[in-house]
């Protein structure tokens, strides 16, 4: 499945622990990535520099539901379902 455009989702509800780009501490949970762009795409999408767990993590339909608000309230819940 391709990313949904207009979405970004994966880009704000989980945490990242790993330097990203602008964010060398990485990224609070329900937070927006400096490296998402306006139109909801990863500006470091094809780039060396996206962390390894942003690469890892695959657009399904059980995570991206139909609609952004979704899957934002899908992650958002995983995220606090599994931290520490």
């Amino acid at each position: 499945m391709d990313c949904r455009t207009d979405c970004g989702a994966c880009c704000i509800a989980p945490s990242i622990s790993s330097p990203i780009p602008g964010m060398p501490g990485g990224k609070p949970a329900n937070t927006r990535c400096v490296q998402l762009a306006d139109n909801f795409l990863c500006k470091i999408f094809t780039s060396p520099l996206r962390p390894k767990v942003c690469a890892s993590l695959q657009a399904s339909r059980e995570m991206c539901f139909t609609h952004r608000d979704q899957a934002l309230t899908y992650l958002i819940k995983l995220e606090a379902d599994t931290a520490p």
